[in-house]
């Protein structure tokens, strides 16, 4: 993001939180608020979120949970700024370090968390680039392979510790697959995997996912979260279901 590049102030969770982000480059969206519902933390927990952006997921997380320890990592140094930003005018305490996945900041790779959350990069690397700026590309073209993104990220959990994402429902496979390995140095056990519908009798465009590290509890599949109401867009305004409507405005919990 250029340093002359126009932002704009956004409300998120029905105004409680006001975020700066990018007019053209890569801006949060309903997922960031989804996986922020979907972390089963507790006031007192640490939490690292790994690619970060503006710093939305973490802080809908800490305006949930307050008491939190959170910490955050970003690629881009402009994305990062904004996101110590957000976390001032929001009024939540949150680190952000500028640096790589696949290059952990040794501030970061000497501790573990209780909680990993992430939003990984949508699209394989060497895939059509998706459209956007330099900043929205980076931000959705994967430079670091998922397989070794999630790996980064249960190594920075605690024995014990929970790993939340979201992905694309094409990821699927993949995902598991590395995860029943032994990604990060241990399998990732109890898998709860919830589907997000864009409305009713459509197909999964997303997916949230919450593992333990270290777990052999079994795995649970939960009834779709339902995003809109009808079976297409018929008018402007909110059109949300009354459970999605509780996650995105009033910042309500998912339970994974």
């Amino acid at each position: 993001m250029a340093a002359a590049e126009a932002t704009t102030v956004d409300a998120f969770l029905g105004g409680r939180l006001t975020i700066r982000q990018p007019a053209r480059g890569y801006r949060a969206s309903t997922d960031a608020v989804f996986l922020a519902a979907a972390v089963p933390a507790r006031s007192g927990d640490s939490v690292l979120d790994l690619g970060a952006g503006t710093g939305v997921v973490s802080l809908c997380l800490g305006w949930r949970v307050p008491g939190l320890d959170l910490h955050a990592l970003e690629l881009q140094p402009e994305y990062a700024a904004l996101a110590r930003e957000n976390a001032e005018r929001n009024g939540i305490s949150l680190s952000v370090v500028s640096g790589d996945v696949g290059a952990m900041p040794r501030s970061l790779t000497g501790r573990v968390f209780d909680h990993v959350i992430t939003n990984p990069p949508y699209f394989l690397a060497g895939s059509a680039p998706p459209p956007g700026n330099v900043g929205k590309r980076t931000a959705l073209a994967e430079s670091v392979p998922l397989e070794d993104w999630l790996a980064a990220g249960l190594r920075r959990l605690r024995p014990g510790g929970i790993l939340t994402l979201i992905h694309r429902a094409e990821r699927f496979g993949a995902l598991v697959a590395t995860l029943g390995g032994r990604a990060g140095g241990a399998r990732a056990g109890s898998l709860s995997l919830l589907p997000v519908c864009p409305r009713a009798n459509r197909p999964a465009g997303r997916f949230l996912l919450a593992c333990r590290k270290g777990s052999k509890s079994p795995d649970r599949l939960l009834p779709p979260l339902v995003v809109h109401l009808g079976d297409r867009h018929e008018r402007d305004g909110d059109s949300h279901t009354p459970e999605a409507r509780r996650v995105l405005r009033d910042g309500e919990a998912l339970d994974l």
